[in-house]
């Protein structure tokens, strides 16, 4: 067992990042740190870019939030149509999808695509569909070539983190409303919360604001403000699995949300029964760390050795992550655009562990993260 005071002589968390940057780990990042009544503590580090006259990342420093989607919009909306009783997290796929039929898929459960366990690839090449179309004749596209693939497995007998198994479930949240997953997240999640500056598509009004991604050869553009995963660009940036564009203290209220059980300044949007049931392990597949759309804790994880076990969180490809802890009623918001010039560069996956001891140490100790 690794205790807290094994490692008071640790760098502390900005120094941990302020390293990594001068290794090439990232361009910059931003963090922030709150509970469930306030934020503590933000800070912002390194620059946008790698170029020497970059400018450097402040408060408002907007970052693609890549998978963090997946539990900003996605899951906190299939809780919600959950608790309404439209959804049922027990019914076959096939109940809202009919297309998504035969063999092994009639035994898929939307339970099974929240907890990464449906049998789904993790990718594919979707947006090679993507040629000259409306978004409408994409996204259907895409739906026809997810039911036509085979299972990769049996649904429940592993957990495979899949983005695909992510469209399908926003799929089935657009059929049930009628909506579009932009409008649902304005409507449901956006507008009740007073949430700002978190958006899909960002305007080009607010692109010099915004950390760039990749040189992405596919595109043969520098990303800036334009979605960095290919299956959301090929959707016009709006995706279940990723597209959302944020700053990091726009992203805390629906920590606190969470850290609140569902209510936040007198706006509830789900019961806390329901909060319990996706934040917590599904334990539908033997070993997995997988909750309801959410992770939790787990040997390796990039949350490192201190989040209690009533912790639960996710990462995103472009180098965020969003951790929460229940029982010390604590989360970090970490940004960084790592994929910057390329995704190639795999840094920040040991930077991330270290990242988080530093900050539950300050944490337990309530010390200046920077100090």
């Amino acid at each position: 067992m690794i205790s807290v005071s094994n490692l008071v002589e640790k760098e502390d968390a900005s120094q941990i990042l302020a390293k990594a940057i001068s290794t090439g780990a990232m361009p910059g990042a931003v963090f922030l740190t709150g509970n469930s009544d306030e934020i503590i503590d933000e800070r912002c580090l390194g620059n946008l870019t790698y170029a020497f006259d970059s400018p450097p990342t402040t408060s408002e420093t907007i970052y693609d939030l890549a998978s963090l989607t997946k539990i900003i919009v996605t899951t906190p909306l299939a809780m919600i149509l959950y608790e309404r009783g439209l959804l049922d997290l027990e019914a076959p796929v096939k109940r809202y999808i009919p297309e998504f039929s035969g063999k092994e898929k009639d035994d898929v459960l939307v339970i099974d695509l929240l907890a990464h366990c449906s049998g789904l690839l993790w990718w594919t090449d979707l947006y090679k569909l993507a040629i000259d179309e409306s978004v409408t004749i994409t996204k259907q596209r895409y739906i026809d070539h997810i039911c036509e693939l085979p299972l990769d497995y049996l649904p429940r007998s592993k957990s495979i983190y899949s983005d695909l198994g992510f469209l399908v479930l926003g799929e089935i949240l657009e059929r049930l409303t009628q909506s579009s997953l932009d409008q649902l997240f304005y409507d449901e999640i956006f507008k009740p919360l007073g949430m700002k500056d978190i958006q899909y598509r960002p305007s080009k009004v607010c692109h010099e604001l915004i950390a760039p991604t990749e040189k992405d050869p596919w595109r043969n553009c520098l990303l800036q403000g334009i979605v960095h995963d290919e299956n959301a660009f090929g959707l016009g940036g709006i995706a279940a699995h990723a597209g959302l564009f944020s700053t990091a203290r726009a992203i805390a209220p629906l920590a606190q949300l969470f850290l609140q059980d569902g209510t936040l300044n007198g706006k509830r949007l789900f019961s806390p029964e329901t909060s319990h049931l996706f934040t917590t392990q599904s334990n539908i597949v033997h070993n997995s760390s997988r909750a309801l759309g959410w992770d939790t804790p787990d040997f390796g994880s990039s949350c490192g050795h201190f989040f209690s076990s009533k912790s639960y969180g996710h990462t995103g490809f472009t180098g965020t992550s969003l951790w929460l802890d229940k029982e010390k009623d604590f989360f970090v918001i970490l940004l960084t655009n790592r994929v910057h010039p390329t995704r190639d560069n795999q840094k920040l996956a040991s930077v991330r562990p270290a990242f988080h001891d530093a900050i539950m140490i300050a944490n337990e100790k309530n010390l200046d993260p920077a100090r």
